[in-house]
């Protein structure tokens, strides 16, 4: 991808405005079998003939909307593959975070389709696929005369981060145990979204930004900061539904998908591991 700060700000601010449940139908360019049996039966589905997933389009390159409105993005991408395979026809709801649970719940969609992080309190309400790791990455200026190298490099660093997302939780823990260890602590600044957090270490108000691993190899790749250290406290990110026979539909699409290499290729794409598993179904007795 090639979006420069605006871009990603316009996008933000467009993904932002569908939220509350507005739906966004999937357009061009997305490839749905027509001559193939759905492999999901009408009555286990939202819309028959349909695959309804709710997402959250603020976090590229994961998934957001480009300046016309049109989502992409990681999970997007898996979206329409997953349908695809499953001889449906892919839709997506976009709505906060806050209502993606008691929208499934609801009958308002089929899958939650936002990598949420697999916890013993949702496995007792959800049945989840895990398939994505979600990682910590550090960011630092290309060329910086303080290289980080490991770890402990942050200490006494001043670093930036988004609020109240997993990064933050994280980088957090990390200071606890700098200060248990006797090392100095980091002066952590928070931010609204990622797009300030690299705009703090582009002004030079940090020495470090802390985001997500296809976050920071976005901006890499981009020759814009040197992704310093990737892979850190992995966990893993998830598909989620209400319904078992629609997930273990999903699952085995999954399973396709990896076998045949397309996960992998996906993924790898925008830097994403797959999590440890075999991309089965945890239900609530799992």
């Amino acid at each position: 991808m090639n979006w420069n700060l605006k871009s990603r700000k316009c996008s933000v601010a467009r993904a932002q405005a569908y939220l509350g449940g507005v739906a966004m139908a999937l357009l061009a360019g997305v490839a749905v079998a027509q001559d193939c049996t759905p492999k999901i039966a009408d009555d286990h589905l939202i819309k028959a003939g349909h695959l309804v997933m709710a997402t959250s389009p603020t976090l590229p390159p994961m998934a957001y909307a480009d300046q016309q409105g049109v989502l992409k993005g990681l999970r997007i991408e898996l979206g329409y593959e997953i349908a695809k395979r499953l001889c449906l026809k892919p839709e997506y709801i976009s709505t906060e975070y806050a209502t993606m649970v008691p929208g499934l719940q609801g009958g308002r969609w089929d899958m939650i389709n936002a990598g949420l992080f697999v916890t013993a309190e949702r496995r007792k309400i959800l049945f989840m696929i895990p398939y994505e790791n979600l990682a910590i990455s550090i960011s630092t200026s290309v060329g910086a005369s303080d290289p980080i190298t490991k770890v402990d490099d942050l200490a006494g660093k001043t670093v930036s981060t988004d609020i109240g997302g997993y990064a933050e939780r994280k980088i957090k823990e990390l200071n606890e145990d700098f200060k248990k260890r006797g090392l100095a602590p980091m002066n952590i600044n928070l931010f609204d979204n990622y797009a300030t957090v690299y705009q703090a270490l582009r002004a030079g108000q940090v020495e470090a930004a802390v985001s997500i691993d296809p976050v920071a190899k976005q901006y890499q790749d981009r020759g814009e900061f040197t992704h310093a250290l990737s892979g850190m406290y992995p966990t893993p990110g998830s598909l989620s539904f209400g319904s078992k026979d629609v997930a273990d539909a999903v699952s085995e699409a999954m399973k396709e998908m990896n076998a045949d290499g397309t996960l992998q290729t996906l993924m790898g794409g925008y830097g994403v591991s797959i999590a440890p598993g075999d991309l089965a179904v945890l239900g609530p007795e799992g």
